[in-house]
């Protein structure tokens, strides 16, 4: 009986074992995060749930002055925010395809439209007519929209992350869970934008 080892069979053995180890880190990695957002989701659904109630049974609900929020520009903004879901999605298959310039071209884009989304927000802010304590709909309305923001704010904290990351040598050629998780993240944010949108702009 030969006993005898090859070596190539060894180092490829070896490989294969390496490879699903780094498929499985990555698996449990990406199912932790999900978990993350998935209770993130249910802070937005309790506060959903709260607006919801509290429009429905608050009497004189706008405060003293104020007949509604002004739609164009909130429109303009999500249709930006939602359509950087399609952008940042793009930087994921380009960077699947090792185009690394297509990657960085896309993410920058995907950047700079969150940015843009924020600008508007503050913008609006600084416009209306009421503030955090016009009652409950000021409280709930800067609560919600803030928030949110806040959650804008970090997925674009996360894009100049991987973005500065892709400069780096042989970076992204051990796995993508970074990348992935920045994405997905950002498209629950872009996700949640829709609902507010209908709730707090279009359910006046």
């Amino acid at each position: 009986m030969d006993s005898s080892i090859n070596p190539e069979e060894l180092q490829i053995s070896h490989h294969h074992a390496g490879v699903e180890h780094e498929h499985d880190e990555e698996g449990n990695k990406m199912f932790g995060f999900i978990v993350f957002l998935l209770s993130e989701s249910v802070i937005f659904l309790s506060f959903f749930a709260g607006y919801i109630v509290y429009k429905t049974t608050t009497p004189n609900w706008l405060p003293a002055g104020v007949s509604g929020l002004e739609i164009t520009e909130p429109a303009i903004n999500t249709v930006i925010l939602v359509s950087s879901s399609f952008v940042i999605y793009l930087a994921e298959r380009a960077l699947q395809n090792h185009n690394l310039k297509g990657f960085r071209l896309y993410l920058g884009a995907t950047m700079a439209m969150g940015s843009y989304f924020l600008v508007g927000q503050a913008i609006e802010w600084s416009n209306l007519e009421f503030g955090f304590t016009s009652g409950v709909y000021g409280g709930m309305f800067y609560l919600l929209t803030g928030f949110h923001g806040l959650h804008v704010f970090t997925g674009i904290l996360l894009q100049s992350i991987i973005f500065v990351r892709s400069f780096l040598p042989g970076n992204y050629e051990s796995g993508h869970f970074g990348v992935n998780a920045t994405s997905l993240f950002w498209h629950f944010v872009d996700v949640i934008w829709i609902v507010l949108f209908i709730l707090i702009y279009i359910w006046q």
